[in-house]
């Protein structure tokens, strides 16, 4: 199941449960082998001071004092000199309005292991009292920017006897966060087998897709009888909680890795508990290259690259037994594959010269086959052609966005190659759509298309005309209500402020790309004067991911081993299913592995259409709408659940490649 925004954007079955702020999610002791993953990542996680700066969770007295669901902070903690501000939350509507917290008159910041007090002050009320109306809650704000101590910490309220989760105060806060982010690539790999020893016992599992007729021998979607059709397809990821693998998509994975890893190099190591680890390479990188050599198999001889490869469905991926098939050329899988043969060509260069230089080819000649087929499409799974059964989402895009991206990969291939025509391609095309920048609008979702334009900025041959109008642009467009000027107005007081329309499928990933669009005046130098705001708005989404949200929930997967309080504990994914081993942490016997972002809240959600209409051919519906996630305040939009259809917990709570790479990329770069 997938939804397609203008860059990779993708979705994603489960039992009833409650509504995801009732209760508690597991403790690591309560999560079983679910908690748990290889080498240095265990149970332990980044509360128990591995490699921290001050004492972790296992070195301190538990506090007596419950932790409430009205005080929500970041679950992991914060770095020494960022902005730190906890959230007392008061429900007034949504499907917890019938609760209600009144806050103390004064709340007081415990260093956990001395039990001092070591910041104490009233909470100070949003915005006068106001209910604020995408979260249905009045709120208190309780900052404690000052205390960069490192240290393990919470926050009390000592009328109520209740407290926050305890959260660190490090440099390396989030260092091992970052880690199960990447990690959930391993166990998104297709035909790769993902044993004990790197996946974790509880994860372990064969190769999938590897059987007579799948992806080494994958056939041609309308001709699959034909066994001159056969080819070597495998490798890659499943996209999301479905196993498809879209080649436009893909290649937009790629080259996001490699960007993240280019923007902080730093953040990234060589010892994530992969079977890579330890080889002198970013494992980011090396996941990268799984990807590339999967695409490069794509490419046809004529430089076009397959669209994509749809494979089978089970739990857990290895029992899938249906053939994999693959749809024809087209000019947007072979433009988006070409910018990710880019970008490794020139990352690694330094890394593997022969496998520099064929990418280099490769992109190449993809460049000129997307020329001479410059508007060749192959709709997947779409009844009207013929196509159902191939894949699920749907990758095609607008002729606009097409043009966009391929003057996204002039400016790649001229970084690339140094050859003029790329460049020339990209000023005589770069104003002639509706981009952003240069319209006075910039949204998170066009981010891919920012990235590259600001690429060209920074060539030192750019042509200064066309760096003042791209540059003017994008200025003009941060200035707007949206994105600068909220630091100002404040709507939001969780602080990660997105507009009303922006909170869709995939939200998270759109809060994590916003992020990250701030952090573009840091990685381009763009502005001095904006650094430090730019880097404070970017750290609050976050802040949001990790907890500071109107649920208290951390919208990672199974992160109590690291240090989380309340972290998603299912999620719609086909190996994660409903009714599986891997269903639900601390209720099946594994539950999911740690480090998957879930989609989002989703006020658009609703059950199939046929539940309306009383012809769902199974029972299943229910007497309406889950509530939530249907029928809330926008932030109140999210159910812990992963009922396939007719429920379609995939609107809301399933994976995708596109938004995890979205988190990891904004993560690092806060990561040391």
């Amino acid at each position: 199941m997938a939804l397609l925004r203008s860059f990779s954007i993708l979705l994603g079955v489960s039992s009833l449960l409650v509504p995801a702020c009732s209760g508690t999610s597991p403790s690591p002791t309560d999560s079983g082998s679910g908690g748990s993953t290889s080498g240095d990542l265990g149970s332990g996680g980044a509360l128990n001071g591995q490699g921290g700066e001050g004492p972790g969770e296992g070195d301190v007295d538990p506090p007596s004092e419950p932790v409430s669901d009205f005080i929500v902070v970041d679950q992991f903690g914060y770095l020494p000199d960022v902005e730190k501000i906890a959230v007392v939350r008061d429900p007034q509507t949504g499907f917890d309005a019938d609760l209600s917290f009144a806050p103390g008159a004064s709340y007081q910041l415990i260093d956990a292991s001395t039990k001092a007090v070591v910041l104490e002050a009233a909470p100070a009320a949003y915005q006068a009292g106001a209910v604020h109306d995408q979260s249905g809650d009045k709120t208190w704000w309780f900052d404690f920017s000052s205390i960069t101590k490192p240290g393990v910490y919470y926050l009390l309220d000592p009328t109520n006897s209740v407290r926050s989760d305890l959260f660190r105060i490090s440099s390396d806060v989030y260092r091992d966060v970052l880690k199960h982010a990447v990690r959930s690539f391993l166990y998104q790999r297709a035909g790769f087998a993902k044993t004990a020893e790197f996946a974790g016992a509880s994860w372990a599992d064969g190769a999938s897709h590897v059987a007579p007729l799948q992806d080494k021998n994958a056939r041609l979607y309308n001709d699959s009888g034909n066994a001159d059709t056969e080819r070597d397809l495998s490798g890659g990821w499943y996209d999301a909680g479905d196993y498809n693998k879209y080649t436009a998509w893909t290649g937009d994975y790629v080259s996001l890795m490699l960007r993240a890893y280019q923007e902080k190099p730093g953040a990234f190591g060589d010892d994530y508990g992969l079977t890579d680890s330890g080889n002198g390479v970013a494992d980011i990188v090396d996941e990268a290259r799984f990807g590339l050599e999967h695409l490069a198999r794509l490419q046809e001889p004529s430089g076009g690259v397959l669209s994509i490869v749809g494979l089978a469905g089970a739990s857990p991926p290895s029992s899938a037994t249906d053939p994999s098939v693959y749809g024809p050329a087209s000019t947007n899988a072979t433009i988006r594959a070409a910018l990710a043969y880019s970008a490794g060509a020139r990352v690694f260069a330094a890394i593997d010269a022969d496998f520099s230089a064929s990418l280099k080819t490769r992109a190449e000649d993809a460049w000129d086959w997307a020329t001479a087929n410059p508007a060749l499409t192959f709709f997947n799974n779409d009844s009207t052609r013929g196509t159902q059964g191939v894949g699920a989402g749907q990758q095609e895009i607008s002729p606009t966005d097409l043009a966009l991206f391929k003057n996204c990969l002039a400016v790649e291939l001229y970084r690339l190659t140094g050859t003029a025509k790329y460049k020339t391609f990209f000023e005589a095309n770069y104003d002639k759509d509706e981009y952003g920048p240069l319209n006075g609008y910039v949204a998170a979702w066009q981010i891919y298309f920012h990235d590259y334009y600001l690429d060209y900025v920074m060539l030192s041959d750019a042509t200064p005309t066309v760096k003042a109008a791209i540059v003017a642009g994008f200025n003009g467009g941060m200035a707007n209500a949206d994105n600068f000027a909220f630091l100002a107005s404040e709507p939001d007081p969780y602080m990660a402020y997105v507009s009303n329309g922006n909170y869709t499928w995939g939200s998270n990933a759109h809060k994590s790309g916003k992020g990250s669009l701030f952090y573009e005046y840091v990685v381009y130098d763009l502005d001095a004067s904006k650094a430090a705001d730019a880097r404070r708005a970017a750290q609050r989404y976050v802040h949001y991911l990790h907890g500071v949200n109107p649920l208290g929930l951390v919208y990672l997967s199974n992160m109590g081993g690291a240090g989380a309080h309340r972290s998603v504990s299912q999620f719609y994914h086909t190996w994660f299913g409903e009714g599986t081993d891997w269903d639900e942490v601390g209720v099946n016997t594994y539950g999911p592995p740690p480090g998957y972002l879930v989609g989002g809240p989703n006020p658009s959600y609703n059950w199939d259409d046929c539940c309306d209409a009383n012809t769902c051919p199974d029972a299943g519906c229910g007497a309406a709408p889950l509530a939530p996630p249907h029928g809330q305040p926008a932030q109140k939009s999210y159910l812990e659940f992963n009922d396939s259809w007719p429920l379609n917990s995939w609107e809301v709570t399933e994976n995708s490649n596109g938004y995890q790479l979205a988190y990891i990329r904004l993560l690092s770069k806060f990561v040391n």
